[in-house]
C-alpha cells in the first residue's frame, strides 16, 4: 500500500517466481522491481551453448488506475503501461547479463480516491524458440507462418498442449487485437490445465486458442492437431497442422529415427 509508503520514495522489490501477480493500493512514490526469475536450465545452457534470453508479459487489470510501467533497461525509461491501459498484455525481452528492471511511478492526483495498480506477470526462460508472443510487437518475425517440420514434431513434445480436432468458428477482437478459434476436439492428447471439457454429457470436449489478429486465421474444414502454451490462463496457438500431414511428418520421422519423442498417430 502507498499509505506507508512517504512522498517520493522508492520501494525495492525482486520478483523471483515464473508467474505471479502484484497490486498497489493508493499508488505514492514508485515501485522497482528488479526481474529475477529462478529458471530451470534450458538445453542450450547445458550444453554450453549461449544463455537464453529471457521474455517478460505484463498484463494489466481493467481497473488499473494511479500509476504508469516503465521497462528500466541499463537506465533509459520506456513506457510500457500508461495510466488506464487497454487490458492487453506487453511482452519484452532481454539476456540474462542485461540489468532489466520495471519502475512503477505513481502519477500525481488531486484527491485521495482509492486507486490500484494491478497487473500480472510471467517470465519464461524458453519463448523465444518458437511461439508466436500474442503481445509482441506487430512486426515480430515468424508470428505467423507455418510451421515447418521440425518445430512440429518438437511442438507435440513440448507444448503445454495438443488436440486434435476440428475448428467450430473464428471470432475477432478488434480491442485486443487477437482472433479467438473455437475448437471441438475428438481427442485430447495433452493440456496442463483443463482447457477443453466436454459440452453437456456426451458432447466433446470443446474449448478456444487465440492466436494474433493480424495472423488473419479463418474457418475451414478438416481435422487439425492444434498445440500451443498457456498464456495468463489463456491457450495461445503454436503448430496447427492439418492431421493427415502430422501423420506423414511423424510416419517419415519414426523410419529415420529423428522423432524426438514418441506420440500415438491412428
Amino acid at each position: 500500500s502507498g499509505l506507508s509508503q512517504e512522498a517520493g520514495s522508492v520501494e525495492q522489490l525482486s520478483l523471483h517466481c515464473a508467474e505471479g501477480s502484484l497490486e498497489w493500493l493508493y499508488p505514492t512514490g514508485a515501485l522497482r522491481l528488479r526481474l529475477a526469475p529462478r529458471l530451470p536450465p534450458t538445453s542450450a545452457a547445458l550444453k554450453g551453448g549461449s544463455p537464453p534470453h529471457v521474455t517478460a508479459c505484463i498484463k494489466p487489470t481493467g481497473t488499473f488506475r494511479g500509476a504508469q510501467l516503465y521497462l528500466e533497461r541499463e537506465g533509459v525509461l520506456e513506457l510500457l503501461l500508461p495510466e488506464a491501459p487497454r487490458p492487453r498484455a506487453r511482452c519484452f525481452s532481454s539476456l540474462p547479463q542485461e540489468k532489466v528492471a520495471l519502475f512503477l511511478q505513481a502519477t500525481p492526483h488531486p484527491d485521495i480516491s482509492r486507486r490500484i495498480a494491478a497487473f500480472r506477470y510471467e517470465l519464461r526462460g524458453d519463448w523465444l524458440a518458437r511461439p508466436a508472443l500474442p503481445a509482441a510487437s506487430p512486426g515480430a518475425e515468424g508470428a505467423c507462418r507455418p510451421c515447418n517440420d521440425t518445430e512440429i514434431l518438437m511442438a507435440i513434445c513440448t507444448s503445454d498442449f495438443v488436440i486434435r480436432g476440428s475448428i467450430r468458428s473464428v471470432s475477432n477482437d478488434a480491442e485486443l487485437q487477437e482472433s479467438i478459434i473455437g475448437v471441438s476436439a475428438t481427442r485430447i492428447h495433452r493440456q496442463k490445465f483443463p482447457l477443453f471439457q466436454a459440452a453437456g454429457r456426451a458432447g466433446r470436449p470443446v474449448g478456444s486458442i487465440r492466436t494474433p489478429l493480424r495472423c488473419g486465421v479463418k474457418p475451414g474444414p478438416g481435422t487439425f492437431l492444434f498445440t500451443g502454451w498457456l498464456h495468463f490462463g489463456e491457450a495461445w496457438l503454436s503448430c496447427a497442422p492439418r492431421y493427415r500431414d502430422f501423420q506423414r511428418i511423424y510416419r517419415g520421422a519414426q523410419r529415420t529415427r529423428q522423432n524426438p519423442c514418441e506420440f500415438p498417430v491412428d
